[in-house]
């Protein structure tokens, strides 16, 4: 299954090239509220819709889903706020969370004010998914989470690394014995001294640690 928020049309090759069998996108997960910069809808909505729509039923099989997070996204000029899960709804209380003033132009020539911004949207991306996962998080629910890229040079500098963290979250502990010779250490922040690998050998090492 794939979860992007940020499409808004049909991606026909999902299905036929990706094989994935549902598709939820902005047109089609119930949001009522508005955009928060370049993010259709903020992440908290995104993770309340998976949950109402595919995760809370009783009957379904096992879900391999991927899911966009896009509420760090560039510019950064407006940032939602966490909401108690039971009054999402359908993402029209967004409507009240203030629009903010400043234009991306504005923030961008502030150096300082843009990397806080950015700052922000992490913490509250990662808010999100923490939440979610002590709200709704079952004994079977397991996240692999990763950075796609490195933000804008204006906020990670001229020559920054092509590094993102990973990192592998479970309630049940037989999942992480599996990967304890990884050398990975605890949270979700890894330290410089962190092992560092490349997309193609953690990809190998999760398929031999799970027996694919």
């Amino acid at each position: 299954m794939s979860d992007v928020p940020s499409d808004d049309r049909s991606w026909p090759q999902g299905r036929s090239f990706y094989h994935y069998d549902k598709l939820y996108d902005r047109r089609n997960v119930g949001y009522r509220g508005p955009t928060f910069s370049y993010a259709s809808m903020p992440d908290q909505y995104v993770w309340a819709a998976l949950q109402r729509l595919e995760l809370a039923k009783t009957d379904r099989h096992p879900i391999f889903a991927e899911v966009d997070l896009v509420s760090s996204h560039t510019p950064w000029t407006r940032i939602p706020k966490m909401t108690a899960w039971n009054d999402v709804g359908n993402g029209s209380i967004y409507k009240s969370m203030p629009a903010g003033r400043l234009t991306r132009g504005e923030l961008f020539g502030d150096h300082a004010r843009v990397r806080a911004a950015y700052g922000q949207s992490i913490e509250y991306t990662l808010s999100a998914l923490v939440s979610f996962v002590q709200h709704y998080g079952e004994r079977n629910l397991v996240l692999v989470v990763l950075g796609d890229h490195q933000p804008a040079k204006i906020v990670s500098g001229e020559n920054p690394s092509h590094n993102v963290p990973i990192s592998v979250i479970a309630h049940d502990s037989a999942v992480l014995d599996k990967i304890a010779g990884w050398g990975w250490e605890n949270g979700l922040l890894p330290s410089p001294r962190a092992p560092v690998w490349s997309m193609d050998a953690f990809r190998n090492r999760f398929f031999r640690a799970f027996g694919s």
